[in-house]
């Protein structure tokens, strides 16, 4: 009887072990993808951040201006920022609008000077896209934009590199309203409603046909979930981060 008593204590035992064993080789594997995912995938933009109830609402500046002041107004009754990416040649038609979006508090990042798909330019070309703008946003607020984003959300590593190297963040997106197709504001809602979640960044443009139908629904929407909506400034980290396989950026705790 004490032979069986003490086999099955022995079998225990080993299956505690065996169990133990496992769960520290998945550990290492999980800190090592995590490490080489690090690594790789810092070349990748940020989509969106590791954020609980946060969430920021961009909207791309390419092509005419007539609703920009309203989409000002109505983030400024809703007492909420956002971030404007303006195209070179948009700066040059409407520098009194780039002024009022810096004076009312909302973040003005660099979309290119002449909105080319940058993964077919070369090295030369693509900084040229780069620090054009950022001399012409500089000039007109005094301040450098910390963001960049690829016309048409078009990125190769090179692109994403030659960003980097100017110390700027790529920014993509994760939820896009898809307000550039023409949806109506209901559609847009459902669209925001449906994937947005804490760390989002949604992708709107400042000229769409119903982005201002669509936008205090949106925003209503948001707030009523409690989510916080502030600038990429006071979402995205700037320094000592690590993106994920899937955009999404965290604080590297190592």
């Amino acid at each position: 009887m004490t032979v069986i008593i003490y086999k099955k204590t022995l079998i225990v035992i080993l299956i505690i072990i065996a169990i133990f064993v496992c769960s520290m080789s998945l550990y290492k594997n999980d800190e090592v993808a995590l490490a080489l995912n690090s690594k790789v995938n810092k070349k990748l933009p940020v989509y969106s951040v590791e954020d609980d109830t946060k969430v920021s609402l961009t909207f791309d500046a390419a092509w005419g201006a007539d609703k920009t002041e309203e989409i000002l107004n109505t983030l400024n009754k809703f007492n909420v920022k956002g971030t404007f990416f303006l195209v070179g040649f948009w700066i040059d038609k409407y520098p009194s609008l780039v002024k009022k979006i810096y004076d009312l508090g909302f973040d003005i990042g660099n979309h290119s000077i002449t909105h080319l798909d940058m993964t077919k330019l070369n090295e030369s070309q693509r900084i040229n896209e780069i620090n054009l703008t950022n001399e012409k946003i500089k000039n007109i607020t005094g301040e450098s934009p910390k963001f960049f984003r690829f016309p048409y959300g078009a990125y190769n590593l090179d692109s994403v590199l030659s960003v980097e190297k100017q110390g700027m963040i790529p920014i993509q997106w994760d939820v896009d309203s898809l307000d550039w197709k023409g949806l109506n504001e209901t559609e847009i809602l459902k669209r925001i409603q449906d994937k947005v979640k804490g760390g989002s960044i949604i992708l709107f443009h400042n000229n769409s046909e119903h982005v201002l139908d669509a936008l205090p629904l949106v925003v209503d929407y948001l707030l009523s979930k409690n989510y916080e909506l502030v600038p990429l400034s006071q979402l995205v980290y700037e320094d000592n981060y690590i993106i994920d396989i899937n955009g999404v950026q965290h604080r590297n705790v190592i």
